[in-house]
């Protein structure tokens, strides 16, 4: 992987300086900095550290994808109701158990043009710290109600939390799948405050953004609200992320 020929190098410099230069303290900040730089990359889905995720499009125009992520849920319909009435097409990252939970509203996403992705079986907490086995098995667990529900298969894959690791990377290749990132996270998960949500997505986006909602809540549903009339507004058009990945396979 291409971060190994780094870690290796980053522990020589480490030996040379403590064996010849550095005393036990400076051996010791850059442990904890290299860690640091570890974490943030995990975390971190747009530095690619990892695995090599799409974030954005390379456009020239005023275009945007609108993805949503953890569903389907009870809140899903009214999504689908309001993308309809502006005849938008959305990505949406479906958990498996999700899936079953509401067959019919899987069902309508596919029917109404709109594009899957997985996003798991489970979105288990404890994603970051599954084996490369466990995490293989979580992604094809998805595909299969996938298949077995919608009669659909993607190789679109979002990251559960944007989290990535080597077992998530050895996972993602292993079922061929495409990580798929953003550039805009809009934290509607974290915060309850609507206008700040809003704020946040309008004052990043760009040509191309790929932008992270939910939807899951009341509260990201009236967020959408707002920000469909700006994106009308503003004369932004939208795509849908497998656009990019079927451009790439030409």
């Amino acid at each position: 992987m291409k971060h190994y020929p780094f870690i290796l190098f980053y522990l020589f410099c480490n030996v040379f300086i403590y064996s010849f230069h550095g005393s036990i303290w400076v051996y010791l900040f850059c442990f904890f900095a290299f860690s640091a730089v570890v974490v943030w990359g995990s975390f971190a889905i747009e530095l690619g550290y990892f695995v090599n995720s799409i974030t954005h499009k390379r456009t020239g125009i005023k275009e945007v994808a609108l993805t949503f992520d953890d569903g389907p849920t009870e809140f899903t319909p009214k999504f689908l109701d309001l993308l309809k009435e502006h005849r938008i097409k959305a990505t949406f990252f479906c958990i498996g158990k999700q899936i079953e939970k509401y067959p019919e509203t899987f069902q309508r996403i596919i029917a109404e043009g709109h594009t899957v992705g997985n996003h798991t079986l489970s979105h288990s907490n404890s994603t970051g710290f599954l084996s490369t086995s466990k995490m293989i098995k979580e992604i094809e667990s998805c595909d299969k109600i996938m298949k077995n529900v919608g009669n659909i298969k993607t190789d679109l894959y979002r990251p559960p939390f944007g989290v990535t690791n080597p077992n998530i990377a050895k996972a993602i290749k292993k079922t061929d799948k495409i990580s798929i990132g953003w550039n805009v996270r809009s934290l509607d998960t974290i915060t309850d405050d609507e206008n700040k949500i809003y704020k946040r997505i309008t004052r990043t986006l760009k040509k191309g953004s790929i932008i992270l909602l939910h939807d899951t809540s009341e509260k990201t549903y009236r967020v959408l609200v707002d920000l469909l009339v700006f994106l009308e507004d503003k004369k932004y058009s939208t795509f849908t992320v497998d656009s990019i990945t079927n451009s790439k396979k030409k």
